[in-house]
């Protein structure tokens, strides 16, 4: 199996600038009921997935925080899933979480797109799932624009009358 060709730095900050557009796009004026409704057993809602963009966006968007201001340090894995645990995302209002995500990206787009190469280069050792792993900000970024994409369909599929 041949290996994909890694993400430009161009080509990330375009699919992270994008994100929350696309979902405002897919949800339009899609009522408060809509948007909590899960489009089957086992399925996300909008809200529930638009919560868990936002839980790793902080989880993974803090990790880059904390590489470009500290220098090679390590950091503790946190999953997203548990840190949605001590969040209230899921009960806020759909519209109002999309505010606080498309802020939350306006701020690491800020801190993402004037980096030089040696920035995107820095990196961490992360701890605590399994062997350590040294992660760079390269890394972050692109797991989080990477991960979103799947989870914007699923948005989309919610939004699709059954």
């Amino acid at each position: 199996m041949a290996k994909k060709k890694p993400l430009t730095v161009e080509q990330l900050i375009l699919m992270l600038r994008d994100a929350p557009a696309r979902i405002a796009s897919m949800v339009g004026s899609a009522s408060p009921e809509q948007l909590q409704t899960a489009p089957g057993p086992d399925e996300w809602s909008a809200n529930e997935v638009l919560s868990h963009l936002r839980a790793c966006a902080d989880v993974w968007g803090g990790c880059i925080d904390r590489i470009l201001q500290e220098d090679s340090p390590t950091i503790r894995a946190m999953n997203p899933r548990r840190w949605l645990l001590s969040t209230d995302y899921v009960e806020q209002d759909f519209r109002r979480s999309l505010g606080a995500f498309s802020a939350q990206r306006e701020g690491l787009l800020a801190v993402l797109s004037p980096l030089s190469p040696d920035n995107w280069s820095r990196s961490a050792t992360v701890t605590g799932a399994g062997k350590p792993l040294i992660r760079t900000v390269y890394n972050y970024a692109e797991w989080l624009a990477v991960h979103e994409r799947p989870h914007l369909k699923q948005i989309g599929r919610a939004m699709t009358p059954r």
